[in-house]
């Protein structure tokens, strides 16, 4: 009989705790970034929100039938169901699962369950033989879906905004990361600080970058390639494309190529 080979699956998530990032923006370039260096990528919507599943060409998420609340209610109920289940496929080549508004009640009833904080996890622990990464984009809180997306993944990347009030919210996240590692996923660390939407033509921008390379850059790996403010890289949302597929020239494209070679290092 033949040996089922396992796969050496790197599960990372793009966790902040601000909204207006470019944390979801990022989370589709990488994703699509690793398929077209020939990985097989599944990224899972973690937002009640459905930023992801809408960048991804999903416009009405609500509409959808099945999605990581479906899943994650199965689990809790100890239902059986295919890895494939609610699977969506988008035309670069990456798998996607889901999120829709009903994942906010979701986040409620794990309160009162037991190893509430483990329950993604189970999942996770499932696709892992399926693919060569997951990407998890979390949304912009610290609440018991975030919680959750942390105790499953081996890496966080954290995309912060070239901005005073975002570079100040990142030390409870950090805390946060710090937390769930000591008490619910000792393999988990910081795989990155990636700074976004970097206007280089101000000075603030530059300070700021400055700011937080002096703050983190001895502790925390901090992507050398920060991405660039641009309209084209806003305008992808909308087209449910990424910035290979729609400005695959341009300085936003280049960008998350590099940082996409910087993940891929980490691997080796």
């Amino acid at each position: 009989m033949e040996e089922k080979v396992m796969k050496d699956c790197k599960v990372l998530a793009l966790c902040s705790q601000k909204g207006g990032v470019g944390k979801t923006t990022s989370c589709v370039n990488l994703a699509v970034g690793l398929a077209k260096a020939g990985k097989k990528v599944l990224v899972i919507d973690n937002d009640p929100q459905g930023s992801m599943t809408a960048s991804l060409g999903y416009h009405n998420p609500d509409e959808l039938p099945i999605t990581l609340a479906t899943i994650l209610t199965k689990i809790v109920e100890d239902e059986l169901f295919e890895n494939t289940l609610g699977i969506l496929h988008h035309q670069e080549g990456i798998d996607l699962i889901p999120a829709n508004i009903e994942l906010s009640g979701m986040e409620v009833s794990l309160v009162n369950i037991m190893s509430r904080e483990l329950v993604l996890k189970q999942y996770i622990e499932r696709m892992r033989e399926e693919y060569d990464y997951i990407l998890i984009d979390c949304m912009p809180s610290l609440g018991m879906l975030t919680i959750n997306a942390l105790a499953s993944v081996d890496a966080v990347i954290i995309p912060v905004q070239a901005a005073y009030l975002p570079v100040k919210g990142l030390e409870q996240l950090i805390r946060t990361i710090g937390k769930v590692r000591r008490q619910l996923n000792k393999q988990l660390k910081i795989g990155g600080i990636l700074i976004t939407m970097v206007d280089n033509r101000t000075n603030y921008a530059r300070d700021i970058s400055d700011l937080i390379f002096d703050t983190y850059g001895n502790q925390i790996k901090i992507f050398p390639q920060s991405i660039p403010f641009s309209v084209r890289a806003a305008e992808i949302s909308a087209e449910g494309i990424s910035i290979f597929e729609h400005d695959p020239k341009g300085k936003v494209a280049a960008a998350y190529w590099q940082m996409t070679q910087e993940v891929l290092l980490d691997e080796r």
